[in-house]
């Protein structure tokens, strides 16, 4: 290895080298030939600084390495979908829902699955030898209201079918149904984009509704491993209901948004108690594909009517899972048709966070579950009274609540709009909804063109004020806490600018920690009335403001950064007597010290 000193040039070497091969008995440098250390490369000063100047820091090589294959990975993912245009997705959902009922739907049990394993059962349940079947009148009730929430024709007459089939949560061998003559048939939703379904189904979608169907829930199972399983009978014979839709849906977002919308009916009409998150609703899709402008009935790959053959994926339990399910099927049956396979039709599952279903049977069909009308039970006979008498009492569709907030009388934006009608069952809406004629009636006196935004700034009150309060003390939602007349007296006190925006987060504050004065009487003993200040006042406000920071007073003079008047703006509302000084006059005076007469 060259000492140091070989490094400093080539010049100063050579010289050096030279002198000490004249000297071959020198002990401070070593004797080597002068031509073959003429011949070692040495580093040139002015060629390593290039280099430093061109070597890439590590962490912008792994930052750059990450961005690459990021793009090859998204480059990579578009062209499979374009390749995979060609193919259409079609989807049936199959949703079942546990009725809000007391008892179950053959037997006097209860329905409640929060005591005891197997204390909520009679002997029906359990298929004892001699036991029969007793049809629960209440238990029609809430189907009802969901079957019309849905837009569906009540049957007259329907009648029960036995489905058999062996499995340990069935104790009878097959499970009471309605699959021949169902109570309700031929209903339909419409989806719309704030729903959430795919942009390419455009602002508006309508799915069929082919049937909605009495049906008997099984047991509960809970595996130990290795080999335990447990059976809990208090659910068998809940009462559901099996929605099936037509076999409209194209797009894995739209499948997700149906179960959602048919979630959200089912709760607003009191069908059900509980929704996916606890359970009480479950959902099956039925997947198919085929290639794009293929006519009915000519589909090469084993499906009916045009349509691809289709897999059945069971017990969906979030809308997430419906839609990465979806996603994943549909990838598959792509897979195996264009490597020159067939789809078979089976039963699939899906666990949450998988990126592919896996099998689980082969689909039964009509034949392999031997449907027969049930023996021990009559007709059931619906009266047009009784049909008549419950649409009547049904409460408003969510989708016209959505349109009248959004019309000129409320002037929501959807994306107000949407909670206030969905969030407390309803309870909230209301709440908005007298505030608003409470805020009207007090306003009465203001000009019009001022009273024309007052339903837009009670919305902003109620969801976002009040229910950020709510969500802060981790409450559920209470119309009392905040009386409607309270927070449409501090909005009025607000609009009339008799007190500024935080005085009036501070009431309501005061009165949500459980102040009960009125809230004229709570202004004048807290001396929460806005005293306007004098121009004067402001302009000394302003002067000791813009003395704190004079290179920032430049910066918005010369340079017109008039976003840092802001920090003036705030400099003055803190200095000044709490709850005087208003934002837009302290901007104004703000300009008109900084720009003179004239300002820009």
């Amino acid at each position: 290895m060259l000492r140091p000193w070989l490094r400093q040039s080539p010049r100063a070497a050579r010289s050096l080298v030279g002198s000490q091969c004249r000297q071959p008995h020198s002990s401070r440098f070593p004797t080597l030939p002068y031509n073959y250390l003429k011949s070692l490369p040495v580093r040139n000063l002015q060629t390593s600084a290039a280099e430093s100047q061109d070597r890439v820091p590590l962490r912008k090589q792994l930052k750059q390495s990450a961005k690459s294959l990021k793009a090859e990975k998204r480059q990579k993912r578009e062209e499979e979908e374009a390749s995979r245009q060609k193919w259409e997705l079609t989807v049936g959902v199959e949703i079942h829902a546990q009725l809000n009922t007391e008892n179950k739907l053959f037997s006097r049990a209860p329905t409640s699955s929060t005591d005891l394993p197997n204390s909520n059962v009679a002997l029906f349940d359990l298929a004892f030898p001699g036991s029969q079947p007793e049809f629960q009148i209440p238990t029609l009730l809430p189907a009802l209201r969901a079957a019309i929430a849905l837009n569906c024709d009540i049957q007259p007459v329907s009648k029960f079918d036995r489905k058999h089939y062996f499995y340990q949560d069935q104790p009878a061998g097959y499970q009471i149904t309605q699959y021949y003559e169902p109570f309700a048939r031929n209903g339909y939703i419409d989806l719309f984009s704030h729903d959430g379904i795919a942009p390419e189904d455009g602002d508006r979608i309508r799915i069929g509704i082919k049937q909605v169907q009495l049906e008997q829930d099984t047991a509960k199972s809970q595996e130990y491993p290795p080999s335990t399983q447990l059976l809990d009978f208090n659910r068998v014979s809940h009462p559901l209901i099996e929605i099936i839709t037509m076999p409209q849906i194209h797009n894995p977002a739209t499948a997700a948004a149906c179960v959602r919308k048919i979630q959200s009916i089912l709760q607003s009409c009191n069908a059900v108690t509980t929704g996916m998150e606890l359970g009480g609703l479950r959902a099956d899709v039925n997947v198919s594909i085929r290639q794009r402008g293929e006519a009915a009935g000519t589909h090469q790959y084993g499906g009916i009517g045009g349509l691809g053959q289709r897999t059945e994926i069971k017990n969906l339990s979030s809308f997430k899972a419906v839609e990465d399910a979806i996603i994943a099927e549909k990838n598959r049956q792509i897979s195996v048709l264009e490597s020159g396979g067939v789809v078979e039709g089976e039963t699939r599952g899906w666990t949450i966070g998988s990126t592919e279903t896996r099998k689980l049977r082969g689909k039964e069909g009509e034949v392999d579950y031997r449907y027969m009308p049930d023996p021990d039970l009559p007709p059931l006979v619906i009266g047009a009274d009784l049909v008549a008498e419950l649409r009547n009492t049904l409460p408003t569709p969510s989708d016209e609540l959505y349109q009248l907030l959004m019309s000129k009388e409320y002037g929501l934006s959807i994306e107000d709009a949407k909670p206030m009608v969905e969030l407390d069952d309803g309870v909230r809406l209301e709440y908005y909804q007298d505030v608003v004629d409470l805020l009207r009636d007090l306003q009465q006196d203001q000009d019009p063109k001022s009273r024309g935004g007052l339903a837009r700034v009670a919305g902003n009150w109620v969801l976002h004020e009040l229910g950020g309060l709510l969500t802060k003390a981790d409450l559920s939602w209470d119309p009392t806490r905040v009386p409607a007349l309270s927070l449409a007296q501090i909005i009025d006190f607000l609009q009339r600018k008799r007190i500024t925006g935080p005085t009036a987060r501070q009431v309501l504050a005061m009165v949500f920690d459980g102040d009960a004065r009125p809230i004229p009487q709570l202004l004048e003993e807290e001396s929460l009335l806005l005293r306007p200040l004098s121009r004067e006042e402001y302009i000394a406000l302003a002067e000791d403001a813009l003395g704190q920071n004079p290179p920032m007073v430049e910066q918005i003079r010369t340079k017109n950064q008039l976003g840092k008047l802001g920090w003036f703006v705030g400099q003055m509302m803190r200095t000044g007597e709490k709850g005087r000084v208003e934002a837009p006059k302290a901007d104004a005076i703000l300009r008109e010290l900084i720009f003179g007469d004239s300002p820009s």
